[in-house]
């Protein structure tokens, strides 16, 4: 009886306790749902069906298996097979896995391509082969710095994204965003299930803070943006007032599609790893000069005044996910940043 006492250990409370991660699960199996018609939605708003030629059954189905790992990782399946997985060839082999919603999709269609599966294969299989066999700092779980590893991994996840090397495993108008979708998969189970690296702040379980810190860094931000980018020739502000259907679609789109993954790749991973390395403000300022060059194509050739803005915008992405290491509160930042220019200041 004293051993329960002076621990709290008991029945009442180990069964509360054990019922927490099945509320949790509970939530996180309905919120999916919904999402998932809120994305048949979306996609029936913007006539997706139309723009990718039939077969919209297969397609959404590739859609929802890679947004399963990219949404429950948000609420602790990381730990879970962290646990599960103690084998070392089945733990670089399980990802291997994220090109079934490739197969769903193509096999489908008839445009199966053996280069493509290779690669969507290849990669998230060899990112956790890097790190279960050659674990960064040489320990396990990994030390948080950024090391030859990291940013090998890095590269083979940011590199086909951002210059659209894999646009033609999913060709189709409306689908830019799966391949973009399994290598954020790639990373997710590469960075927190096998190399363990903590503070990334991946994390759908909301908090009031991650809302009131992004809305704040919104509010510095934007003044400077509009400003800045009005006096170079970047942004042109009109006077149209968008549909509220349109504006809930390019909210919920930036924040799964554009927000969630930058994020995830600039300050959970980068910025993160680089504060082990160098510290803090400079890893803050190095992120965001890298985030910044990350436009530099769009449009090609490059794109100074996108590249300066977005520089200035990473250095408050950057401030609003180190509050409390959440990327839930840079991408609320970044979210609105980018509904506000493309609503208003196209």
């Amino acid at each position: 009886m004293g051993l329960v006492r002076s621990t709290g250990d008991t029945p009442v409370a180990d069964a509360s306790r054990s019922r927490l991660p099945d509320r949790t699960m509970l939530a996180a199996d309905a919120a999916y749902v919904l999402l998932l018609v809120a994305f048949w939605l979306a996609a029936r708003h913007f006539a997706v069906e139309d723009r990718i030629h039939g077969h919209m059954a297969s397609s959404f189905m590739a859609f929802a298996l890679l947004l399963a790992t990219y949404w429950f990782c948000g609420f602790g399946v990381a730990e879970l097979l962290r646990r599960f997985l103690t084998n070392s060839a089945i733990r670089v082999l399980v990802p291997g896995l994220l090109l079934v919603p490739y197969l769903v999709f193509s096999l489908a269609r008839g445009e199966f391509r053996w280069i493509y599966a290779a690669v969507l294969f290849g990669i998230p299989v060899f990112i956790a082969g890097l790190f279960e066999f050659l674990p960064p700092g040489g320990t396990r779980p990994s030390i948080g710095k950024l090391y030859w590893q990291d940013i090998l991994a890095l590269a083979m996840v940011g590199f086909p994204v951002e210059f659209g090397w894999l646009r033609g495993s999913f060709p189709h108008s409306g689908l830019s965003a799966l391949p973009k979708l399994l290598l954020v998969d790639s990373a997710l189970y590469a960075f927190l299930v096998v190399r363990r690296l903590e503070n990334v702040g991946y994390d759908f379980r909301a908090r009031i803070r991650d809302v009131l810190i992004g809305l704040r860094e919104c509010s510095f931000f934007a003044p400077l943006a509009i400003a800045l980018g009005i006096a170079i020739g970047f942004i042109t502000p009109h006077g149209r007032m968008p549909r509220a259907s349109s504006a809930l679609a390019a909210l919920l789109i930036t924040f799964f599609f554009v927000a969630i993954p930058e994020e995830l790749f600039f300050r959970g991973l980068l910025q993160n790893l680089l504060e082990g390395r160098i510290g803090y403000p400079k890893s803050l300022l190095v992120t965001a000069a890298v985030f910044g060059l990350s436009h530099f194509n769009k449009p090609q050739p490059f794109n100074w005044r996108y590249v300066l803005l977005a520089t200035i915008a990473g250095i408050f992405y950057g401030r609003a996910w180190r509050d409390r290491r959440r990327i839930l509160s840079s991408a609320t930042t970044h979210t609105l940043v980018d509904v506000i220019w493309s609503l208003w200041f196209r």
